[in-house]
């Protein structure tokens, strides 16, 4: 018989993860590497067990996930959007705690672009009086 699997998408700046909640003893793989080894710093992977931490669920699923796009950082918060959104098909009673600590909200800041006559978005050149 099929595993029970739960699905959540997670964004934040350029990255997207795509995470699979699989009842299990609380392993996390991401991209068919284990958290500690593709995850550089501590507080990056504190971040990533926020929802489960949360919900009091840290022990209970196995988390798969394949994200791409983005550095460590936006990786990061695309996994811990993907895990709080698929916790809520797990439960839908998570969404009062989940959407209390901010979990569910997309991260909107992007990026700012280029703008013409300048270096960078806002950078300017260099002034000089003569």
């Amino acid at each position: 018989m099929a595993q029970v699997q739960y699905i959540g998408t997670g964004r934040r700046k350029s990255s997207v993860a795509r995470v699979r909640l699989v009842p299990g003893e609380g392993n996390i793989v991401i991209n068919k590497r284990d958290v500690a080894d593709y995850v550089p710093y501590e507080t990056l992977r504190e971040i990533i067990k926020q929802p489960l931490v949360t919900t009091q669920t840290l022990g209970s699923y196995d988390v798969h996930v394949n994200v791409n796009g983005g550095g460590f950082t936006g990786q990061a918060g695309a996994i811990r959007h993907g895990i709080a959104r698929a916790l809520l098909t797990v439960d839908p009673d998570f969404r009062p705690a989940l959407k209390s600590a901010g979990f569910l909200t997309r991260d909107p800041r992007m990026k700012e672009r280029k703008k013409p006559g300048l270096k960078g978005a806002r950078r300017a050149p260099q002034f000089s009086k003569r």
